[in-house]
């Protein structure tokens, strides 16, 4: 990782077990819900929010393809966290009757039903025990747009959402997360066989140094191939995923009718220039 990405691991994990804590309290919530995927992401929320409060609720939800090492990985993480009240649910029947209701056969879209059938399950155990729904989302998913609208994006709050993945298993080294949790292959497993890194075509390490650069440094791309020795379509590429997938970090835009926009040629209203 670069060096102006690493931080005081102590005060980030201090600020951000605070931020939850003053945030589920103005919400007037009790508690917070997360889902436990096996991965780095969700195993570092966990752990931040077992610092933060004891009204935490757990819920995997494996479907057939979870690979069998994320299932165990994320029992092992119960018990590094002391074993929070938590429920297996397998997403396998509700996805097979949409699927079927459908006809839908392509994997992209399955695995997008998977994820939101996901989200639904939290939101209804949250509503249920009055608690936040906490997302695991960092930020190279987060600029990349890697992630489900409406899905995995479906939460109330995102506390390691301005930390990329680089920074991530930094924090989770710091805190002492278990090692497989920390090195394995990060990967959404909506099917068997998928990988983060294999989709992007490019490592977590290098696309973040190509985020940071682009988007917090303002350089060009010519500029961010030769300082990284990443090759520049590929830092366009990145750069254009970025742009593509705006609309994924956005909440719906509402389209305003003002005196303005009637009073002009509506396909190029007057508020455009």
């Amino acid at each position: 990782m670069i060096r102006e990405l690493e931080l005081d691991w102590g005060f980030v994990s201090k600020y951000l077990v605070k931020r939850i804590g003053d945030y589920i309290h103005a919400a007037g919530k009790d508690g917070a819900i997360v889902g436990l995927s096996g991965g780095i992401d969700s195993s570092l929320v966990l752990r931040l929010l077992r610092e933060t409060t004891d009204n935490v609720f757990v819920l995997l939800m494996p479907s057939e393809s979870t690979p069998k090492e994320d299932i165990e990985d994320s029992k092992e993480m119960l018990n590094v966290v002391g074993n929070p009240p938590h429920e297996e649910i397998n997403i396998d029947d509700v996805v097979s009757t949409i699927v079927s209701k459908t006809g839908i056969r392509d994997r992209l879209i399955i695995g997008n039903i998977k994820a939101r059938t996901r989200m639904t399950l939290l939101y209804a155990y949250a509503q249920k025990l009055n608690y936040l729904v906490v997302g695991t989302g960092d930020k190279s998913e987060i600029l990349l747009g890697y992630f489900t609208k409406y899905g995995d994006g479906g939460v109330d709050i995102l506390p390691i959402g301005d930390l990329y993945k680089s920074q991530v298993r930094r924090l989770s080294l710091y805190l002492n997360l278990p090692k497989r949790i920390i090195e394995k292959p990060s990967s959404p497993a909506l099917w068997k066989g998928q990988t983060a890194e294999e989709e992007l075509g490019i490592s977590y390490e290098k696309a973040d140094e190509i985020l940071y650069y682009c988007f917090e440094k303002f350089m060009e791309p010519e500029a961010v191939s030769k300082l990284t020795g990443v090759d520049e379509n590929t830092v366009k590429r990145i750069v254009k995923l970025v742009k593509m997938n705006e609309h994924k970090r956005r909440t719906p835009e509402i389209f305003k009718i003002s005196e303005r926009t009637i009073g002009s040629d509506w396909r190029y209203p007057r508020i455009w220039g």
